[in-house]
């Protein structure tokens, strides 16, 4: 029986490598990967001039089919992934970009994250630019089905500023990226209004969203802080016309902390478009 469960186990491990494509190893380092998920790191060509010099990199991870993993706020449930890169050679500092995420529905709640594949695009500042880059990821993630389960994953990649085969997939994950907008910036999507109201036994903080018509439409909210576990918005009626309305109590906050002055960080999706507001609650 155990003979026969580990054979299982490492052809369908196989099978998700096979499933993983092969590209110019200068561009890709191995994948780190059992049967559920694998994670890599792919370089871009780096951006600026000898004096400013950014190198375009990304983590990607695939999923097997019906796993998720989690965006860096991950709802009800889930835990976000930890990137470190503390054991890089010539890095001054790495920026980690989150594409849109997806709101997922689990057992008794929902969870926000991502299904089968995910890149996200990093920016590297190296410490000297003159010097070779080399970047060495220490990924924890969680990936989940029906259970969960915790992954520790490890990748490292030479990265350089010249042509890269994976170009193009960091241009489309970039792409993704939620773009900063300010409160009631006139675009086809936004964030019109965001306002406190006190009837009920927590305050509610209600958003009013514009958005291109027949869209799906969808809205989180972060705390200035990773302590704050804030609910989910949920849509509500009332909205004025051509816009959604969303709604979500202030429960949440960390021990001793005040929702008055505090910054929250609104992300409005609406199809592959999503923006990011920063938001006061004076």
């Amino acid at each position: 029986m155990i003979a026969t469960g580990l054979r299982h186990f490492a052809l369908a491990t196989a099978a998700l490598l096979t499933a993983m494509p092969v590209t110019h190893a200068a561009d890709v380092s191995a994948w780190d990967a059992d049967a559920r998920s694998g994670m890599r790191l792919i370089a871009g060509k780096g951006t600026g001039d000898a004096n400013n010099r950014v190198l375009r990199a990304g983590v990607e991870l695939k999923l097997a089919p019906g796993w998720k993993t989690y965006w860096r706020y991950p709802g009800d449930s889930g835990v976000p992934p930890r990137f470190d890169f503390s054991q890089s050679s010539n890095v001054k500092s790495v920026d980690v970009q989150w594409p849109l995420p997806h709101r997922f529905a689990d057992g008794s709640g929902h969870s926000i994250g991502y299904r089968d594949a995910v890149i996200f695009p990093l920016s590297v500042v190296p410490e000297d630019k003159s010097k070779p880059v080399t970047l060495r990821l220490k990924l924890d993630y969680a990936i989940c089905e029906k259970l969960c389960v915790p992954v520790d994953a490890k990748a490292e990649l030479g990265l350089s500023d010249g042509v890269s085969s994976q170009d193009t997939a960091l241009t489309a994950a970039a792409a993704r990226v939620p773009k900063p907008a300010a409160l009631n910036e006139g675009t086809a999507l936004a964030i019109n209004s965001v306002r406190r109201e006190s009837a009920g036994k927590l305050p509610k903080i209600v958003v009013d969203v514009t958005a291109p018509e027949n869209s799906t439409v969808d809205l989180f909210a972060e705390g200035p802080s990773p302590d704050w576990s804030l609910p989910l918005p949920a849509p509500v009626p009332g909205a004025p016309a051509g816009k959604r309305r969303f709604a979500f109590e202030l429960d949440g906050l960390p021990p001793g902390a005040t929702a008055t002055g505090a910054t929250l960080t609104l992300t409005a999706v609406a199809g592959a478009n999503a923006i990011e507001v920063k938001a006061h609650l004076d």
